[in-house]
């Protein structure tokens, strides 16, 4: 390249360990002075990232509609470059190359320094654990590892993004210092497996002991925890979420199906019994603790039997917070040979709607039982009548948020106490009350 670019824009699809790597880049390029914008930031860019996603069908579908609304940019002049990056790029290289030509570079994941040195700019050592934070600076995610080593039957990140590769506590550490110190008071920690932390390191896990380190820092106000692997679940966590004070008592971890048969196809490396015998032990330990889930159905071979044993166990169960997807047949994976045993769409599509329906009902009584008390609120915006906070049970994005009309003078970012007036299946309702 012989002009470096006068701006650049990165645009993140997917996940929020995709937003931790576009912000990392966005770093890269601020420290080489240049003009940086995230998504539909206003400002002018000449170079557009497209960092991209390739877990599943429609998220694919939907990184390639965006690279190509930019190639129709740059097929008229209103932009110069264009880079694909990410996971779709690290699974579909050289399609990308042959079929959309307008593409100039394209680059896997954590590629960062090919990139940098690429656009003629200095890749810089010392930044290590620096970002350029695109979430409201009161909260922001970091990633404590990178890549999977199981095996399940459904998914392909272990060969896009290769085994589970653990950061160093330090480094850790350092990064989440560096999120402090900019203000940042609620820290999410991300992985594709938390529970399998610092195995990889010394064959012990450690999230624990990572976790007993980071409550010890100052700033940081609430700590919490996304996609932990129920199998090898790392019970020596429960003490400290339930006595920290900073790390919320809420838990991400994907159990997917019930059924025994189902957990076996799917290689989710224990069963029922297991099953339910965590999430009891969970519960106990950390009374009250909000439980979000996600499940899956439609992978091949799922019988009605299979599914009315999936409603029954959330009916019972009762996840305070609950996803469900339908099954995306992917190359390269243990279940993308197993094609004659497929469930009809129309039939996946429908056990999602059944499975959803329930858990709104579920989510509605919880939340009818939250009216009358009072929960620390954290103020993340302010949209149309109300300002919108989340108690320490709701991450960011993905679950309930709390309403609180506007009236009491209020600054995002801050924590209040707040009192619930009203709820609905997905959302509270509630008053700031004199402090």
């Amino acid at each position: 390249m012989k002009t470096k670019p006068s701006g650049i824009r990165i645009v993140t699809m997917g996940c929020s360990k995709n937003l931790v790597d576009s912000e990392t880049l966005l770093r890269q390029f601020r420290a080489n002075e240049l003009r940086v914008f995230h998504n539909e930031d206003k400002g002018k860019a000449d170079t557009i990232f497209i960092n991209t996603c390739g877990f599943i069908h429609d998220a694919r579908q939907e990184s390639v509609d965006m690279i190509l609304h930019y190639a129709g940019l740059k097929t008229k002049g209103l932009i110069k470059r264009l880079y694909v990056i990410g996971c779709l790029s690290e699974r579909y290289r050289d399609e990308l190359i042959a079929e959309i030509p307008e593409i100039d570079g394209v680059y896997g994941v954590s590629e960062f320094r090919s990139i940098t040195e690429n656009l003629g700019l200095n890749y810089k050592n010392e930044l290590l654990g620096e970002r350029v934070l695109t979430t409201p600076g009161h909260y922001a995610y970091l990633k404590i590892s990178e890549g999977c080593s199981r095996s399940c039957s459904f998914c392909a990140i272990p060969k896009i993004r290769g085994p589970h590769l653990s950061k160093q506590p330090a480094d850790v550490i350092r990064e989440a210092e560096f999120l402090a110190a900019a203000g940042v008071k609620e820290i999410i920690l991300v992985a594709q497996d938390l529970s399998y932390y610092g195995y990889d390191l010394n064959k012990e896990y450690q999230l624990a002991g990572l976790l007993e380190e980071l409550v010890k820092m100052k700033g940081a106000e609430w700590i919490r925890l996304h996609y932990a692997f129920p199998a090898n679940f790392p019970m020596d966590i429960l003490p400290l979420m339930r006595d920290s004070g900073i790390i919320c008592r809420y838990l991400d971890i994907p159990l997917q199906h019930i059924s025994d048969r189902m957990l076996k196809l799917m290689r989710r490396g224990l069963n029922r019994k297991k099953t339910m015998e965590l999430i009891e032990k969970i519960r106990k330990e950390v009374p009250g603790i909000a439980l979000r889930t996600t499940m899956l159905v439609g992978h091949p071979g799922e019988t009605d039997k299979d599914f009315v044993e999936l409603i029954d166990f959330v009916e019972e169960a009762a996840f305070e917070r609950l996803g469900v997807f339908t099954y995306s047949h992917e190359e390269d994976t243990h279940a993308f040979q197993n094609m004659e045993n497929s469930i009809p769409s129309h039939v996946m599509e429908a056990r999602a709607a059944e499975l959803m329906a329930l858990q709104e009902g579920i989510s509605g009584r919880i939340n009818s039982s939250r009216v009358g008390q009072v929960y620390r609120v954290i103020v993340d915006r302010q949209e149309g009548k109300y300002y919108v906070g989340r108690t320490e049970y709701d991450s960011p994005e993905i679950d309930n948020e709390v309403l609180i009309k506007i009236g009491a003078k209020i600054k995002t970012g801050e924590f209040y106490p707040v009192k619930i007036t009203g709820s609905d299946p997905f959302d509270l309702y509630g008053e700031i009350l004199h402090q």
